[in-house]
This record gives structure tokens, sequence and C-alpha cells, in this order.
């Protein structure tokens, strides 16, 4: 049994892109990606739960922080 088996036979969630040149980075403006790295409340998940290296998760945490501050992902959730 794979380890996406476990998470209900999902495949892997990939928010880190790799532009023309080579370079990797995370788009803030595609949301869907990065509300799956969050948690209900609207906490960036761990290393460990996103299964990323330490420094794609800084990429990740920064455009989850800067769609937040462009207004397109929410700080908490809604239902506080």
């Amino acid at each position: 049994m794979s380890k996406f088996e476990r998470f209900g036979g999902r495949g892997a969630t990939k928010v880190v892109v790799k532009s023309s040149n080579g370079t990797p980075y995370v788009d803030y403006r595609n949301t869907d990606p990065l509300r799956r790295m969050m948690s209900p409340n609207g906490k960036i998940q761990g290393r460990k739960r996103t299964g990323l290296n330490a420094f794609e998760q800084r990429m990740v945490a920064q455009a989850i922080k800067r769609a937040r501050y462009m207004g397109l992902l929410p700080y908490t959730s809604a239902t506080l």
C-alpha cells in the first residue's frame, strides 16, 4: 500500500512547479492547492504533513501569507 492510498487514494498535490528556466516557484494566485496546505482552521500544515522539503515549505508558507494579505485566502475559518 502506497502512502497516498492511506489518505483516500489521492495523488500528491503539486504546489511547487518549475518555471521554464528550471527554478521552482509557488503561485500565490492559485488558491486551490494552497488551501489544501492549510488546516480547516486556517493554520499552515507542517512539512511532515505536506511532504515538502524545507525550501519548498518556506515558499508555500510565503505564498499563503501573500494570498492572505491580498484577500484570496482567509486568515482563520469563518466558523469562529
